[in-house]
This record gives C-alpha cells, structure tokens and sequence, in this order.
C-alpha cells in the first residue's frame, strides 16, 4: 500500500478485466489502495459514479461487498461485464442504473465506505443528452449537484466511516477552475471532517498529449486530488 500522500501509476495497472478504454476511468491501483486503508473484508462498498466498473472489480478481489450506481446504462452494462469473472472471494456486487444525487434505494447509515471518482464537470461528457448526468452541467449547475452528491454520501455513510473521491481540476480560457477544492469544500459544509489530501500524479492524459507541442502561457494541469473524508 501506499505510505505517502503524493501517489504515482505510471503502469496504470491492467488485471483482472480491467483495461483503460472506457475514457476518465481511474488506475485500479487507486480503489485498490483506498480499500484496503479504509475498509475491511465483507464491507459495503458505494461507488456511486461507477463508470466502468473499476472500484467494483476490486471490491470482488479484496472481498467487499459492493453497489455501484451510474446515470449511463450503456456505464451499467459494461460493468455487469467486466465484474463477470471467477474469483475466490465471497463478495456480492450490485449494479444499478441511478443518480448519485438520490440514493433513495439506500438506507440511512447502510454503508461502510465509499469511494468514487465523479466526472470532473464537463470536461468529459459522457452523454449527449442524458437527463442526470452531471458531465453535461455548466459549472454553477454541476456544483449544485455535488452539494447534493455530499448530502446522499453523508446520509447513506456510517457514522465514523471514510468517504474518498478523486477529482481533478480544469482550465477555461487559460484560467485554473480549482473543481478540487470547491468539492472539497461542499463535502466539509455538508458535515464531513477532512482525513487526508492526496495529491495523484497524471500519466497517459490525452488533454497534456494535445497541449504539449502547442504555445501557451498558461502551465499543463498534470495531477488530481484524493479527498478523504469521515462522518462524525
């Protein structure tokens, strides 16, 4: 496991099923990681932004329970797919087609950790046109989701159990947009104590690859942030 808070996948890791095709999907090594430092065996994992399935397939490897939730059907098939392979844990995953910002099908206090990686407002989208995807929000609108992504966690979370998620910043117009640190801040003004800040290391982004050769007077983006948070 990691022993640091600046964290680095140059080989971003490719076991099991997972591979790095489905776009903005996070090195296993991270999920990995964070289940290990903040979970035990046959907890209840929520991944609630689960794309395609890593967080999932590692819960079945580390023997976790698990639900992940995605707005995207097409997200929710090819994760059926890639958690179908034989494994000598017990775990149990579930899928769900849903919105991260009403966990109305959870219970409150029903999960021991969470641990998602959200999209990083529209920098990517993920749908043209899809009603609940936070990919396609202005930044105004994808903030309030989140404010009600922090209210679902918070409920759904054991008191005294860890909340971790990944996020990355942006540019508009050669200006930083800190998506980290507003997300960061919605978390602790929705009740959350703050563990650690981990700072990841960006290798393979296809952004820095378009940028790189091209003048500029602005610096390329090249890490993101795992928040880690507690409900008291």
């Amino acid at each position: 496991m990691e022993q640091t808070t600046v964290w680095s996948f140059p080989n971003r890791g490719n076991w099991a099923t997972h591979t790095g095709r489905y776009r903005g999907n996070w090195s296993p090594y991270i999920p990995r990681n964070l289940i290990l430092m903040y979970s035990k065996n046959g907890d209840l994992i929520l991944d609630q932004f689960s794309g395609s399935g890593t967080t999932l397939v590692e819960a079945k490897l580390l023997n976790r329970n698990a639900i992940g939730v995605d707005i995207n059907p097409e997200a929710v098939h090819i994760s059926r797919k890639n958690i179908d392979f034989q494994s000598n844990t017990n775990s149990n995953i579930y899928i769900k087609n849903g919105d991260a910002t009403n966990l109305y099908f959870l219970g409150d206090d029903e999960v021991d950790f969470i641990c998602t990686h959200p999209p990083y407002a529209n920098i990517i989208k993920y749908s043209s046109d899809l009603e609940g995807d936070i990919s396609l929000l202005n930044d105004i609108d994808y903030f309030s989701a989140i404010k009600a992504v922090a209210n679902e966690s918070y409920r759904v979370l054991k008191k005294g159990k860890f909340c971790a998620i990944m996020i990355g910043d942006k540019r508009t117009r050669g200006n930083a947009v800190p998506l980290g640190f507003r997300l960061m801040q919605i978390f602790i003004d929705g009740g959350f104590k703050l563990k650690e800040i981990i700072i990841k290391e960006q290798h393979n982004c296809k952004s820095t690859n378009k940028w790189v050769n091209i003048p500029r007077n602005f610096l390329l983006l090249a890490h993101e942030y795992i928040f880690v948070f507690y409900k008291v």
